[in-house]
Order: C-alpha cells, then structure tokens, then sequence
C-alpha cells in the first residue's frame, strides 16, 4: 500500500471587507407601544361601525312571545326582516371604510 501524502492548509487573514451593513431609508421604528396603527378618524369610525352593527342585532332581536304562540306579524315584521340587516351591512360598511382610510 501506497503511504498517503500529508496535505497542509494554509490560512491567510482576511481583508477588511469594504461592503457597508444596509441601512433603512426611513428613521429607526419607535419603541413599541408609542405609535398607533390607525388615526383618531380611523378608531372613530370603527366605533361607530360596532355601533351599528350592534344596533341592527337589537333591532332583529327583540319583541316576545310564549313557546305556544305564533304571531307572523310580529316575526316577519319590516323591522326584523328589511331594516336590521341594512343597518348591519351599514356598519359593515363603515368597519371597511375604517380600516382602508388613511391614517390622520
């Protein structure tokens, strides 16, 4: 059998690297906490969406009856079957207008 060569590495030191870290074009972010996602119009409309679509929950809820009547007039009434679900897709409405406005 053959003898195996020895094999020496040779180790260089490196040259300073000439290559800068990258820095943000904007300021450095605030501490967490300090700066908020959306304006005061922003929160004011969201508000008022919940205010609405909870109103339209109280609109189709309500009114009673007993376990053994039935009163169409009363279930199937203009205010339960028309008018709270527009006022609930108004405040859906408003929640959307809420989140993609832009920030004041």
């Amino acid at each position: 059998m053959a003898k195996k060569e020895k094999k020496t590495v040779v180790i260089k030191k490196k040259e300073a690297s000439k290559l800068q870290p990258t820095v943000s074009k904007k300021s450095a972010p605030k501490a967490v906490g300090q700066e908020l996602l959306f304006g005061k119009k922003n929160y004011m409309f969201l508000m008022a969406s919940f205010g609405l679509i909870l109103l339209g929950m109280l609109l189709m809820a309500g009114g009673h009856q007993e376990p053994t009547e039935w009163n169409e007039n009363e279930i199937y009434s203009f205010r339960r079957t028309v008018l709270a679900p527009i006022v609930i897709l108004c405040g859906l409405g408003v929640g959307f207008l809420a989140i993609f406005s832009p920030k004041n």
